[in-house]
């Protein structure tokens, strides 16, 4: 069985950050809270210009939260507790002083989506369909929401969160504004990662950081948002619909 692991290697002043579970890049409580803890560092690296955060495989981007740890959850504050990860997430790579690209080269779900909402400027394969299936589970996109929406607008967050089950294309997701480009390739999408980042990493910083600022205008009260949001998710993930329903995924 591979071991799941989050890395930061730093080539050309570009800091990759890489996470993986071996469940299709599901995010239980220890990554999530070892992609903020790194995000963090390396926005205090003077080492890094620019980040990039990816995932491991070649096959999805991430499956979003861990169902196997959301079986487990006992009473709100560990429902509370398990969703403050991906608030934490959006909220470090929020207030990194450094751009973000996102490199999808697979499916997301759920939290995967907000993952690719939050980075500056995203890039993906013509494979990287996305859905957001947490009401057909049970509980809803609220922790991913504000990033998810800021992106692509709450009209078509909202048919996404509704229409639950479906897979929206890459295609559609680069339309909609959260991708920026797609590429037909892994390798084509990685010499573009590439290019893009170390390219950011010859400008001026102060600029950067300034730029960044700006692109996150309005959103100093995610803090506080986003943990109100993963309150409700740790009490609807408590429910009988819920409890029942990730049975039968496990």
């Amino acid at each position: 069985m591979e071991q799941a692991y989050v890395t930061l290697k730093i080539e050309n002043n570009v800091g990759y950050i890489e996470f993986f579970h071996p469940n299709k890049n599901a995010m239980p409580s220890e990554i999530l809270s070892e992609i903020e803890k790194i995000i963090i560092e390396a926005g205090t690296n003077d080492a890094i210009k620019t980040i990039v955060l990816k995932s491991g495989g070649d096959r999805t981007f991430c499956a979003g939260a861990s169902f196997n740890e959301l079986i487990t959850i006992e009473n709100e504050a560990e429902g509370k507790a398990f969703f403050s990860g991906f608030a934490n997430v959006i909220n470090a790579m929020r207030k990194c002083p450094k751009l973000i690209i996102g490199r999808v080269q697979g499916k997301a779900v759920g939290g995967g989506v907000g993952l690719a909402a939050a980075t500056d400027y995203c890039l993906a394969t013509k494979y990287a369909s996305v859905k957001l299936s947490e009401l057909s589970i049970g509980i809803g996109p609220f922790v991913i929401e504000p990033a998810v929406s800021r992106k692509i607008g709450k009209t078509v967050m909202s048919q996404m969160t509704i229409n639950a089950e479906a897979f929206y294309s890459a295609e559609f997701a680069k339309e909609k504004g959260l991708f920026s480009e797609v590429y037909e390739t892994i390798d084509a999408l990685d010499d573009a990662v590439k290019t893009l980042a170390e390219k950011l990493s010859s400008y001026n910083p102060e600029a950067l950081k300034e730029m960044k600022i700006i692109f996150w205008e309005n959103t100093s009260h995610w803090d506080t948002l986003l943990t109100e949001r993963a309150e409700i998710s740790g009490k609807l993930v408590l429910s009988k619909f819920t409890k029942e329903t990730l049975k039968r995924f496990k």
